[in-house]
């Protein structure tokens, strides 16, 4: 297809640390691919990073991060929006479209506890800070003695809470730790058979106007096709669930000779059962559909309510 290329963007970008890295790494790429092309980055304070005193499924999930940046693309503000995939919802927003996704850096969590202890070492009745049901699931099955409960902030927030506050530790996506420079805040970077992650973690979307073809066009050129393929069996896997950012549903893909391996978990958000597919196949859509297919003939959606 061909594009009319344009020579500026404006990024709009939520104000943590995290995004705002995130955003400047996929201003890099785009200059990169595009010499010349001029860029900026316009500030966002999202309903998600102003509502910090409830758990996110009690006020609507993580989309409450992505409503007032689509909104600032829908009008014109900006042309371009970066997430982590994590945190976007399964269905385009109207009038939007994924331009790129972008790269994968390590798509495991990791656990941030007092004096370095890990998963084992933790005591009965520690207390875990987190909002996720999916975290939350998994780690209850391993310890279902521990004390979870819900924490909200940014990633140093988190970690700060971890170690200084009323919780004995953290578990936070790996990616975003480190492309903030804390590795040395990790107490344990979990295992995929014992925390497997969100549907989508790691990598970077960048979402823009459906219907903006020189956008488009300078987004092609930093688009990854493998990792594309590996998050949307991912995502079709959680579609084909309910498509909720909050419900307990975990899934990774790997791509490898033109074959796409992937594995799906579904859980009471108690730890009590958990359901777990796995499969391959040429067709992402296909196999998210199969597998998500499987987990409900095996009862997945009594687990998820």
């Amino acid at each position: 297809m061909q594009y009319e290329i344009r020579n500026t963007l404006v990024l709009g970008s939520r104000t943590s640390q995290l995004a705002m890295w995130q955003s400047r790494h996929v201003l890099a790429a785009l200059q990169a691919a595009w010499p010349g092309l001029e860029c900026g980055i316009e500030p966002f304070v999202t309903q998600g990073d102003k509502t910090l005193d409830r758990p996110l499924p009690e006020i609507g999930g993580k989309g409450l991060f992505t409503l007032e940046l689509e909104d600032g693309l829908r009008d014109g503000r900006i042309d371009l929006a970066v997430h982590s995939l994590k945190d976007l919802p399964v269905d385009d927003a109207p009038g939007l479209t994924v331009g790129a996704i972008v790269g994968r850096a390590d798509v495991r969590d990791v656990l941030v506890a007092k004096d370095g202890m890990t998963l084992d070492t933790l005591p009965t009745g520690a207390v875990v800070g987190t909002s996720s049901l999916r975290r939350q699931a998994q780690l209850l099955a391993l310890r279902p003695k521990l004390t979870v409960r819900s924490i909200r902030g940014n990633v140093e927030t988190r970690i700060h809470k971890a170690l200084h506050g009323e919780y004995d530790a953290t578990i936070l996506a790996g990616a975003g730790v480190t492309r903030l420079g804390l590795d040395a805040q990790i107490s344990q970077w979990l295992p995929l058979d014992v925390m497997l992650p969100a549907p989508g973690q790691g990598a970077l979307a960048v979402q823009c106007r459906a219907d903006d073809e020189a956008t488009l066009g300078l987004l092609a050129a930093i688009h990854n096709g493998e990792v594309a393929q590996a998050v949307t069996a991912e995502r079709v896997f959680l579609s084909g669930l309910g498509g909720g950012c909050s419900i307990p549903v975990a899934a990774y893909a790997t791509v490898s000779d033109g074959a796409i391996h992937l594995r799906g978990l579904v859980a009471a958000p108690d730890g009590s059962r958990i359901i777990r597919v796995e499969d391959s196949g040429s067709s992402a859509q296909e196999l998210g559909t199969r597998l998500a297919e499987e987990a409900k003939s095996q009862g997945a959606l009594e687990l998820i309510g």
